[in-house]
């Protein structure tokens, strides 16, 4: 692997292209090192989706299986949120899939274990990694964006988003001309009444963890719905 701190950047606005629609950007993104993620992850895994997509569903980062396969959503928790969707109502064909990081975290492998254990983003990797979101965000311009989990939520509204404080509310979305600023200045109140909304729910790998996975899966279902009848 290439040295973390060979090359290293503090965000990744330094590789944004200056033109160019989603293309442009997944192939600036494989070459991203806005952050030191990408010293140990296998590749860069970027949105997927239509670019006139009416949702967009932001995770946290790429797992185990996402950073093999180097698409968002492949593994166990893709394979929840899929499902969901289709029980939601929700046409994947008018979705756009991506990831608040874009390179996959995980515990060094020791003696001991030797599969890859996801490590949660810090705020540092989160906002480095904000610019890609940014401009996915804007060139895609959603009718509606759902935040799967605390790491989407605060890509999209700073250190202080909790999933318990905004779930299940379609709240207006901020302007994306300002996204390329760091969370902590992008208030909520600034937020236009244009039709566009945001949505934040559980991550479907939190689903998978709980105790009540039945109970866990309903809820996550009921929030889609809502999306789904927005949408509607």
């Amino acid at each position: 692997m290439a040295d973390s701190a060979k090359g290293l950047h503090e965000s990744a606005l330094d590789y944004l292209p200056s033109g160019g629609g989603l293309p442009a950007l997944r192939r600036a993104a494989a070459d991203c090192r806005g952050c030191v993620l990408y010293a140990h992850a296998t590749q860069t895994v970027f949105g997927l989706g239509p670019a006139d997509a009416r949702t967009v569903l932001v995770g946290e980062q790429p797992g185990d299986q996402e950073d093999r396969q180097g698409k968002p959503f492949v593994g166990p928790a893709g394979g929840l949120l899929h499902k969901a969707l289709a029980e939601a109502g929700i046409d994947e064909n008018q979705v756009y899939f991506t990831n608040a990081v874009k390179h996959f975290k995980f515990a060094p492998l020791t003696d001991t274990r030797k599969k890859r254990i996801h490590k949660t983003p810090n705020l540092r990797e989160i906002t480095a990694c904000r610019p890609w979101l940014a401009a996915e965000l804007r060139r895609i311009d959603p009718e509606l964006v759902v935040a799967l989990g605390a790491t989407a939520g605060k890509a999209l509204f700073g250190s202080s988003f909790r999933v318990s404080e905004a779930r299940g509310a379609l709240l207006p979305l901020p302007d994306l001309s300002k996204w390329d600023m760091p969370p902590e200045q992008d208030a909520v109140q600034e937020a236009e009444e244009n039709g566009h909304r945001f949505l934040a729910t559980v991550h479907p790998s939190a689903v998978l963890r709980a105790k009540n996975r039945a109970d866990a899966y309903q809820g996550l279902l009921s929030d889609l719905r809502m999306a789904a009848h927005f949408l509607a």
